[in-house]
């Protein structure tokens, strides 16, 4: 803190910068950009001053061994081929070594990981060494290697709470994102287990799916409008009918609401992928249900459930609402008796009706409270893999297509890289995805009351 002259405290910025040790720092705090942990080392700050040191001498070691080599082939991603070789002694062919360009662009990506990473402890690095000069300059005491380490358990232990979980990010899900995001932007596709190179191809892959001359990109945009139907189906009839059974169930004359309420919660004690699979045995063309109709002359011929596209479409949905009416249930039952019930003796006492009850109080309430759950609901239908392909597989299939007609653009994108092995353009699928998933859900949640006044309702 420092005074101004009007006599107010008021905050100030930390003068341990990099800038100011580069600038006002002596020669062994500059030193110290080339030999981190001189400065700390220099002040008797020898623990924390080595490891700096041996932090450095790692990722020397690394670079010298192997990171040099693999940002050197990240450019071209390898070129020399393996070549099938025959083994006079074991009578059989072999093959020699190569580039394997699958391994380059990972130990690549790793490698900037490594260095950014480095980067940053160099910084805090140089901003000790100078802060131990300007303490030591200054006569205040200078923490030991062990008052550092014991700070971590007390009012650093925020740093110490925290490190883990975003080193566990960082590795397992911003570092396999930028691999993901990479491939697009490689012609990783329809590969043997022997042709391991492939290229870089700039947005050929984009410009391959957004392209409507193209069968990829005609199939792209057929997935993306049944993606979006799909997932306005699923939120809204959700949400509708799950409002409405849970306004019946509440009323005031209903009996039993415990009881009602069990029978509809029971299906989410059962696993989602046992009633899908067993949902799909049923609605086969053999199935129970096909069977029951044939033979109560009900139907002439078999329903097809997932052979015809209008059909397998109608069929996901509405057994969709199986799986998640339940799930609206509870939060709208939670919902309602929260709702003052002021504002419905004050709405009667006005005169009005049920209808104009529930659109002027109970649908701007739920709504209000509800939307982000909704637009939460919306993201994870986009990419409800379990039910489209659980259900029908993505199918109906037309000839030489990739994609269903039942296909979500997660499901599809499944496909085009387990089933088909275009890695490639799997990457692009996932990338349009995360874009069209970002621009609805900020798009809505922005112009929902819940985002303008989020301060309360009415």
């Amino acid at each position: 803190m420092k005074k101004t002259g009007s006599g107010k405290k008021t905050e100030f910025t930390t003068p341990y910068t990099v800038t100011n040790a580069v600038l006002k720092g002596n020669i062994i705090t500059k030193l110290s950009m080339l030999v981190m942990g001189l400065g700390n080392i220099a002040h008797k700050q020898i623990g924390k001053g080595i490891l700096f040191l041996l932090i450095e001498a790692a990722y020397i070691w690394f670079m010298i061994k192997s990171g040099i080599y693999n940002l050197s082939m990240l450019p071209s991603l390898g070129w020399r081929e393996q070549e099938k070789v025959w083994n006079e002694a074991k009578s059989i062919y072999e093959y020699t070594a190569g580039d394997q360009s699958l391994l380059l662009l990972l130990y690549g990506i790793a490698t900037i990981a490594v260095t950014l990473a480095f980067i940053l402890v160099w910084r805090g690095a140089l901003k000790s060494g100078y802060k131990a000069e300007v303490l030591a300059k200054e006569g205040k005491h200078l923490n030991t290697f062990y008052e550092d380490i014991k700070s971590l358990f007390n009012q650093n232990l925020y740093k110490l709470l925290l490190a883990l979980p975003i080193t566990g990010v960082l590795v397992f899900t911003v570092l396999p994102l930028v691999f993901m995001i990479s491939m697009a932007f490689t012609n990783y596709s329809k590969l043997d287990d022997h042709l391991v190179l492939f290229d870089w191809v700039g947005f050929d892959n984009f410009i391959k799916i957004l392209n409507f001359g193209d069968s990829i990109g005609r199939q792209f945009y057929s997935v993306l409008g049944w993606t979006l139907i799909w997932a306005v189906l699923a939120t809204g009839l959700n949400f509708i009918f799950g409002m409405i059974l849970a306004i019946v169930i509440n009323r005031k004359n209903t009996k039993g609401k415990a009881f009602w309420r069990f029978c509809f919660v029971l299906s989410i004690a059962v696993p989602q992928f046992v009633s899908l699979l067993i949902m799909r045995s049923m609605l086969q063309t053999t199935g129970i249900v096909n069977t029951l109709l044939l033979k109560y002359g009900i139907i002439d011929m078999a329903l097809p459930f997932f052979s015809n596209a209008m059909w397998a479409r109608a069929t996901v949905v509405i057994i969709n609402l199986w799986v998640g009416i339940p799930y609206t249930l509870l939060q709208v039952t939670g919902i309602l008796q929260n709702i003052p019930g002021e504002l419905y003796e004050a709405a009667k006492i006005d005169g009005a009706n049920s209808v104009q009850v529930f659109f002027k109080i109970t649908l701007p309430y739920m709504l209000f409270v509800m939307t982000p759950y909704m637009i939460t609901q919306f993201t994870g239908n986009v990419n409800n893999f379990n039910v489209i392909f659980l259900l029908s597989g993505g199918n109906p299939t037309g000839v030489a297509d990739t994609a269903g007609k039942t296909d979500l653009l997660v499901t599809w994108l499944y496909k085009l890289t387990i089933d088909k092995n275009y890695y490639n353009l799997g990457a692009v699928i996932g990338i349009m995805t995360f874009v069209v998933l970002a621009i609805v859900a900020l798009v809505t949640y922005r112009n929902t009351a819940s985002y303008k006044d989020e301060e309360g309702f009415m």
